[in-house]
């Protein structure tokens, strides 16, 4: 039960700050958020906004974001579909940066207060080793990614919601289960903007490419881009899952 409810957290609240980054940054940007939903399935409490609908679903993993005009064209103020390249890629991008920023503070803070506990209460001291920390983690993650892209990695090297969930209910303390869940985080935000369809990466991509064009992309052309790329997408997806079970079995 205990390991049920730290995967359900850890995945659960992983995305929600996710979504919620897309949320902030689109009320920064005018950008009409019409629902903001926590957990997925029926609802269990809404609240009706001055502009949007806030819910409570029964199933708590994580939520979503509608926001005016992003699956379809619409002229209705505070339309995504009408607002700039620039804002609709923060909007975009918000969702990614927000998992990849919490997930090096989380692990910081971690490594900072493990230093003053462990080795000495020298405050700029153990700073500078979360610093130097910090740095190091980013690096390895930027050499996975030229790794991934450089086909030194394979797809049996990859870890997926089964695998992530295995790794979760081995940990023992809080510290373990803070370290998981800062580093599944900023690997999670990295993925996402990944240059993938559909990806938040790769709606970017979409994105700019609409800028340099100075017209939207064909309706049919980018839904089909979107179709293969999600197909796609989901046949990996199955294939990491499966490797995911073999490790475990």
């Amino acid at each position: 039960m205990i390991t049920a409810l730290k995967i359900i957290f850890l995945l659960g609240f992983l995305v929600l700050i996710h979504e919620t980054g897309h949320y902030v940054v689109a009320k920064i940007c005018k950008i009409k958020v019409n629902e903001f939903a926590i957990g997925f399935g029926p609802k269990i409490w809404q609240k009706h906004g001055k502009q949007t609908e806030y819910e409570i679903r029964l199933i708590p993993l994580g939520g979503f974001v509608n926001l005016e005009g992003e699956e379809e064209e619409s002229d209705k103020q505070g339309s995504f579909s009408k607002a700039s390249i620039p804002k609709r890629i923060a909007v975009v991008a918000a969702g990614a940066l927000v998992n990849i920023i919490f997930g090096l503070l989380a692990y910081g803070i971690l490594i900072f207060v493990r230093y003053l506990i462990v080795k000495e209460p020298n405050f700029l001291e153990a700073l500078q080793y979360a610093v130097q920390a910090i740095g190091e983690l980013i690096r390895s993650m930027a050499l996975g990614i030229v790794e991934l892209f450089g086909g030194r990695t394979s797809i049996n090297d990859m870890v997926g919601p089964i695998g992530i969930s295995e790794m979760v209910s081995k940990t023992s303390g809080i510290t373990e289960f803070i370290y998981l869940l800062s580093i599944i985080s900023v690997s999670l935000g990295v993925t996402n903007l990944l240059p993938i369809i559909p990806l938040d990466g790769g709606k970017i991509v979409l994105l700019i490419v609409e800028g340099i064009r100075k017209k939207p992309i064909n309706k049919n052309i980018e839904a089909s881009i979107q179709s293969a790329g999600f197909i796609a997408l989901m046949i990996f997806s199955i294939v990491v899952a499966f490797n995911d079970i073999g490790r475990i079995v």
